[in-house]
């Protein structure tokens, strides 16, 4: 914690902080950028929220009152672009958000970025059929194996309603799949 405390430190000193700014991307950036693209699916796009992401890190830096890790304060910042970046999406093409994720899943296919199959998208179907919350946990947890007391901290909610959210997800999801 005394590293994590003394690497905000150089974040916030204007001598330090674009090479600890820099190291901060290099650590972050791929665990991010899978976050991201886990909740937009598209590379294009996740690339754009990351950017984003990392904007409002830098600009927020000086509010961060290290409550929590910078690690779950950033997947907070993240996560919320990403939610944010979906809605409007979807607002500016006058379709819900549950059909911009259809769609997105549909271009899964065509996306150079994606080394998935047949499998694995109907996995994101399967997933796109959960509310937005179980998505979220369902995802964080399954692909990003994050611990139940990290998602508590970056969604804000308790651990016993996450295991419950992705308990439910994980029986939606066996449904969805033995059906379909």
């Amino acid at each position: 914690m005394q590293d994590e405390k003394e690497f905000i430190f150089s974040l916030l000193n204007l001598q330090t902080q674009n090479q600890a700014f820099q190291r901060l991307m290099q650590d972050y950036q791929k665990p991010l950028y899978n976050h991201v693209r886990n909740i937009v699916l598209s590379h294009d796009d996740a690339d754009d929220v990351l950017q984003n992401t990392f904007v409002k890190v830098f600009q927020n830096l000086k509010n961060f009152k290290g409550e929590s890790k910078l690690f779950t304060w950033m997947y907070r910042i993240a996560t919320n672009e990403a939610l944010t970046f979906l809605n409007q999406k979807a607002k500016k093409s006058g379709i819900s958000s549950v059909e911009l994720q259809n769609k997105a899943i549909d271009n899964l296919k065509a996306d150079v970025y994606f080394d998935g199959n047949e499998i694995q998208i109907k996995l994101q179907k399967a997933i796109a059929k959960l509310p937005e919350k179980q998505q979220l946990v369902f995802k964080m947890k399954y692909f990003e194996d994050l611990k139940y007391e990290e998602i508590s901290e970056i969604l804000g909610t308790s651990v016993g309603a996450l295991k419950a959210s992705y308990h439910h997800a994980v029986k939606k999801i066996e449904a969805f799949v033995t059906t379909n």
